[in-house]
């Protein structure tokens, strides 16, 4: 049976937690709502100290922040976004049209349609997530979308240099210095110059993963990407040291963001743990690490791999991080995660930055039924049909019949007319 070492905060304390951020939220994107880009300003003096006449980066400004990052920075962007735009257009050419006759005389088909507008948010208040543009806007460039609008929120009182810069060479259309609640509720409902979008993608903290998902139904959203998770699963043939390195690089994220350890080993277990402390006295950032840590973070020891497997589909991280004897035994049974890194050559940083695969991915247990931001969540698959008038006769018997069976005249009806002027058949 599963053993606790260390547990988070109560399962109470975080649906209050959630409560506070779904009134804050509401509360913003309604005045969104109603006053548009009067509602917008406003927040963005408030929690961002920023409100400057045009929230659009102009061609100048955009050139402006080439200036300010070096040739070093660019090339590394450049290799960046070459690994996510290869890999996305690897997974594109899986995606086919296709049209067959599946009946005498009846052809059906599917057509695969990117998303005509889409707004892509880049977390930058607490580190200039630049990384985020590349997942974001490459992948919706690599799908075809016609028209993409890019939200980051200043950096140090003015726009990030590097974040600008990742989104023009990624292909923003439209580049905005605008952040949280407000940059989702003004991309989604319109606010201003700002038109609406009709997809709303991207990473970010508690409050606009809930923007997110209070404004799904208006638009798309990718997934329910909110403050970072990981989950170590370990044995013996790692120490701790390397445990608390990938645990507390992503605990850095945020103070509300889970760090677990899942291991068969009191005694690696015991050692990450003490790694843990002596490593956040000399991590830079090792505050908000540490608050993470104290209020999230895990340590969970099973009897074997099978309970492993079991205890970390419960938990269905967004990062599931394997290194162990034999990582391919959880890639062949593991069924709920956002992304996995298997053996302890790679880690999540590698997916968060470089190697080609998404870094936006789904939290709060959403890995039970979606995976993580892809070409495909840019493109919508449209069905037709195109139907001969021989096998509208024949469609149109069973249609006709099974529309009386549910009682639906006018659906009989659309079956009937066919019949009596194709084939002459009464079947009133």
């Amino acid at each position: 049976m599963a053993r606790y070492l260390k547990e988070g905060i109560t399962a109470e304390e975080a649906r209050e937690q959630d409560a506070k951020v779904r009134k804050i939220v509401e509360d913003i994107l309604a005045q969104i709502e109603a006053r548009g880009m009067d509602a917008v300003r406003e927040y963005a003096e408030k929690f961002d100290n920023y409100a400057p006449d045009d929230f659009r980066l102009s061609r100048a400004g955009i050139d402006a922040c080439y200036d300010q990052v070096t040739e070093r920075n660019i090339e590394d962007i450049k290799f960046a976004q070459a690994q996510i735009r290869n890999f996305a257009e690897i997974q594109k050419a899986a995606l086919a049209d296709v049209e067959e006759e599946t009946y005498p005389g009846v052809v059906l088909g599917h057509k695969n349609v990117p998303v005509n507008a889409v707004g892509c948010y880049v977390p930058g208040g607490r580190y200039p997530m630049v990384a985020s543009a590349h997942m974001s806007v490459v992948t919706a460039n690599v799908a075809g979308v016609k028209r993409i609008a890019a939200c980051a929120p200043p950096y140090e009182g003015k726009p990030s240099p590097a974040i600008v810069v990742a989104q023009d060479l990624a292909g923003a259309d439209e580049i905005y210095c605008l952040g949280g609640v407000q940059a989702m509720g003004a991309m989604a409902l319109g606010a201003g110059d700002i038109r609406p979008v009709d997809m709303l993608v991207g990473p970010g903290n508690a409050y606009v993963a809930e923007a997110k998902r209070q404004l799904f139904g208006r638009v798309g959203i990718d997934l329910l990407a909110g403050p970072t998770e990981t989950l170590v699963i370990a044995d013996e043939t790692v120490d701790g040291e390397l445990c608390a390195a990938d645990l507390l690089g992503q605990a850095e994220h945020g103070p509300t963001s889970p760090a677990v350890l899942l291991t068969n080993s009191e005694a690696l277990a015991a050692d990450t743990m003490a790694e843990i402390e002596r490593q956040l006295k000399i991590l830079p950032t090792g505050e908000t690490a540490g608050a993470a840590w104290r209020d999230y973070g895990q340590v969970i020891v099973c009897d074997d791999y099978d309970e492993m497997v079991r205890v970390a589909d419960d938990i269905a991280s967004e990062h599931v991080q394997v290194m162990t004897r034999d990582p391919q035994y959880f890639l062949d049974n593991l069924t709920n995660y956002g992304a996995l890194f298997l053996g302890p050559e790679t880690n999540v940083s590698y997916g968060d930055k470089v190697i080609g695969t998404n870094h936006t991915l789904p939290t709060k247990r959403a890995g039970r039924y979606t995976g993580g931001l892809w070409v495909g969540k840019f493109i919508k698959t449209h069905t037709y049909q195109r139907v001969t008038e021989k096998a509208s006769v024949e469609i149109g018997k069973y249609c006709s019949r099974l529309c009386a069976l549910e009682g639906f005249a006018g659906h009989k009806e659309q079956a009937d007319i066919r019949l009596r002027r194709y084939a002459g058949i009464n079947e009133g």
